[in-house]
């Protein structure tokens, strides 16, 4: 890690209140592709077969108001996988998730135990913006989830987190509040699943940047444990 980058992340922790780091504690990037492959999963598709089913997706109403459709991005081996709710504006635009202010929070946190945004994979519920970026709408949802699933079948990732009340809502299936969810790991399919506050909140409340970092240290340990 260069010494601007080194900076930027100790600012970060001043930012959300960590007074002090255990030495070692911090995780380490990848290091290795997944040994199992898709040959031994004949059901699961692959994300370029996924992205292809998805085409230029017409299911739903948001597709002709729609700049660019936002499938996904990151490494297709990632042992963490970052759920959002919805491209906003800069998505968009640009055809990739969390690429505004939310996003470049987003990136801070992932450095923050020591990953980067190419050692994760970052995608949302719906793939396309919503107008005003409202919230999800339940047809929505229904066109776009059974996509995430498959997504999420085709990386296998260890662990994956929830950005924010939308996402964790959609990923476990409930109707419970993000207070109740937040800090909590789920199994769910064979991977480990967590609930943290959106970065667009943190930006509105900055003072819960304390609890991702909380929330953060438990994914960086479940991925040692899981690793082991």
């Amino acid at each position: 890690m260069n010494p601007n980058e080194l900076a930027a992340q100790l600012q970060f922790f001043k930012d959300i209140g960590v007074d002090s780091l255990a030495v070692g504690a911090v995780g380490e990037a990848q290091a290795r592709q997944r040994a199992a492959s898709s040959n031994d999963r004949p059901d699961v598709q692959d994300l370029d077969a996924v992205r292809a089913e998805l085409g230029d997706c017409q299911r739903c109403k948001l597709s002709p108001k729609r700049t660019n459709l936002v499938f996904g991005s990151g490494s297709r081996d990632a042992e963490l996988v970052f759920v959002g709710e919805a491209p906003g504006y800069d998505e968009d635009q640009q055809g990739l998730p969390f690429v505004g202010r939310a996003g470049q929070l987003l990136t801070k946190i992932i450095e923050s135990i020591n990953l980067k945004r190419e050692d994760v994979y970052i995608c949302n519920v719906l793939k396309c913006r919503p107008p005003d970026n409202r919230n999800p709408e339940p047809d929505e949802v229904a066109s776009c989830n059974p996509f995430l699933k498959k997504q999420l079948a085709a990386i296998r990732p260890k662990v994956v987190c929830c950005l924010g009340t939308f996402a964790a809502q959609t990923v476990l299936q409930t109707a419970a509040p993000i207070s109740r969810l937040r800090g909590k790991f789920f199994d769910m399919d064979g991977m480990r699943v967590i609930a943290t506050f959106h970065p667009a909140y943190l930006l509105r409340s900055p003072e819960k940047k304390r609890e991702v970092w909380e929330d953060m240290k438990q994914i960086r340990a479940e991925l040692f444990r899981l690793r082991a």
